[in-house]
């Protein structure tokens, strides 16, 4: 099949969507089918070789230029080209740009409205260039934030056209109204030109037709997957220090803060031993004073000098990382549909500690590879994170578990399986 596939890119960030969608590329250029991996907004950063194509559509600096100002809606492409180079995506994805909610909002309503929006010309860039490529037998959305390409791409190629979920609603319910309302308006609508959605997680299955008021039937479960090579369970550890690991964007909906409380709600009982607390993981310029207030309640109560931020860290030092941990815990606030993070550690072999929400509680019954604690509660945080100091045994039979577990159920070859079936599905391909 020829496969195009739409990634986001989230700039100078590993995005957790941008490694998955450039995993399941490969292992379908692996095993014969013509890929092509496009970027849109910036190019994309990952922990493998990026198998993505050099030319950015939507790039970042255009779609912000042509939303402020009528000017850039008109310039000529040989101008636009300056901007949408990947040296000037590169430059501009170092600098922090804070975008208040008003701007995000109305941007995402704006790419919505697809060739009625600011960004129409973008739209037309992108159909000039397909008119010069071969057909293609599918084409991929990365997120139902770029279904306003949905109708110009049905139109021009009456080609099938699939949508993967993968964390939709957290960007939504950020927007604020009334853009988080015309949003959702305007995906239900735009769903029509959709064949087929591919949520990563059963509890998307079932919580996005809801959600985004699309039928159930279009749905397809595309399950979460990672490529395990590299992430071996680890072959022994001393019993102390006992150390406690959080590896995930530094910021509030990740939860890092109620891991920081849980940390000194287990310090604080007796009999723990010596311990440590390791994070690591991207740190938004905009939640810098967030981890620095994290370090003061640790300072505030003597911790300091147990806990270390070790930064982001590539593919051989993320796998270094997670063979340091005793325990893995990325305590979410929302209803995270993924998590990339839990697959990665148990691979290694290392036990979790989650709270039920999201994704979480299915991810580790199918696994057995940790413990499921109530959400938004250090203290039951904390509980869990002493069953397994307490009972290393336990923790030990918890890592075996999830390492066996992962490969059963989240490699990248089982989640290409699901794709690539709804492929040939949709093209009409046999297997």
């Amino acid at each position: 099949m020829r496969i195009l596939s739409f990634t986001g890119g989230a700039g100078s960030m590993y995005c957790g969507s941008c490694l998955r969608d450039n995993a399941l590329a490969t292992e379908l250029l692996r095993r014969g089918h013509d890929v092509v991996l496009t970027p849109v907004y910036t190019p994309t950063r990952t922990d493998e070789k990026n198998v993505s194509g050099d030319h950015v559509f939507f790039g970042g600096i255009s779609v912000y230029l042509e939303q402020h100002s009528a000017l850039f809606r008109h310039t000529p492409r040989f101008l636009d080209k300056l901007w949408d180079s990947a040296w000037a995506l590169k430059l501009a994805t170092k600098r922090s740009i804070k975008v208040d909610a008003k701007s995000l909002g109305e941007m995402t309503v704006s790419m919505l409205r697809g060739e009625n929006g600011f960004q129409a010309k973008e739209i037309d860039k992108l159909l000039d260039w397909l008119r010069r490529e071969p057909r293609f037998d599918v084409i991929n959305l990365p997120y139902s934030l770029l279904l306003g390409l949905a109708e110009p791409l049905k139109r021009e190629l009456r080609t099938p056209i699939c949508c993967t979920l993968q964390g939709d609603d957290l960007f939504l319910d950020g927007l604020g109204e009334p853009y988080r309302r015309e949003s959702m308006e305007m995906i239900r609508a735009l769903s029509t030109h959709v064949d087929l959605f591919l949520p990563v997680s059963q509890y998307y299955v079932d919580y996005m037709p809801g959600y985004l008021g699309i039928p159930a039937a279009k749905m397809r479960l595309a399950t979460l997957g990672i490529n395990t090579e590299g992430f071996e369970p680890r072959t022994s550890r001393p019993d102390v220090p006992f150390t406690v690991g959080y590896f995930a964007r530094i910021a509030p909906e990740k939860g890092f803060h109620f891991l920081v409380d849980a940390y000194i709600r287990l310090r604080k009982l007796p009999g723990i031993g010596t311990t440590r607390f390791l994070a690591g993981g991207y740190l938004p310029p905009e939640h810098e004073e967030y981890l620095e207030a994290a370090r003061a309640r640790l300072k505030d109560a003597g911790l300091a000098h147990e806990f270390e931020y070790r930064g982001e860290v590539d593919r051989d030092g993320k796998i270094a990382f997670l063979h340091e941990l005793d325990v893995l815990s990325v305590p979410a606030t929302y209803h995270e549909p993924k998590g990339l993070f839990l697959m990665e550690a148990m691979a290694c072999g290392i036990p979790v500690v989650q709270p039920r929400v999201g994704a979480f509680p299915e991810i580790v019954e199918k696994t057995t590879g940790g413990l499921i604690v109530e959400a938004n509660s250090p203290d039951a945080l904390a509980d869990g994170l002493l069953a397994l100091q307490r009972d290393r045994t336990l923790a030990q039979s918890l890592g075996e578990a999830g390492a066996a577990g992962v490969r059963e159920h989240y490699t990248l070859a089982r989640m290409t399986d699901q794709v690539e079936a709804v492929y040939r599905e949709l093209a009409g391909v046999g297997i």
